[in-house]
């Protein structure tokens, strides 16, 4: 599919679209906490993977977890540059289902949840205050009172835990 993209065929973009747009919009709401700006991130990502599709690299890791973290990345910079909103009191979500893919994501958040669990709670805890709270490791450190370079191997130590899961499952 993504050599299909680099030649700029649009059937393929619609294929990873429809394959990878569910878990984009996820990880942007989550970092978000609101659909339009989730919404947003996801036009983003993939508009940014239509014009440049080089931009993935196969030999370092699968596209959904690549557009994962562009996902994220694009979500925090949001945050970031957003300004207080009034609330919106009646949002319409529309997504069509997607039980193959729902079942595949939900085995994959039951294996990083049980990795998680084992994990000491500090190094858990730098982890989800990183990726679900879209904290830096500065704001991290300061929040804990831990030295930067140990909130950032907490991170990294967690991070190949998890990769370490997901390639015995291969």
């Amino acid at each position: 599919m993504v050599t299909g993209l680099k030649s700029g065929d649009q059937s393929a973009m619609a294929a990873l679209y429809d394959r990878y747009s569910s878990i984009v919009y996820s990880v942007a709401l989550r970092v978000l906490g609101d659909t339009g700006a989730a919404e947003d991130v996801l036009q983003e990502v993939f508009l940014q993977l239509w014009r440049n599709p080089g931009a993935f690299d196969a030999a370092r890791g699968s596209l959904g977890a690549w557009l994962a973290v562009i996902t994220r990345n694009r979500a925090i910079d949001s945050l970031r540059k957003r300004r207080p909103e009034t609330d919106i009191e009646d949002v319409v979500l529309s997504v069509a289902p997607d039980l193959a893919g729902d079942a595949e994501r939900s085995r994959a958040a039951e294996k990083v949840r049980g990795v998680l669990v084992a994990m000491p709670a500090p190094q858990r805890s730098a982890l989800e205050m990183a990726y679900f709270e879209g904290m830096s490791h500065s704001e991290i450190a300061d929040k804990t009172g831990e030295p930067l370079g140990t909130i950032k191997t907490r991170i990294r130590s967690g991070l190949i835990a998890l990769r370490k899961a997901f390639q015995t499952a291969q």
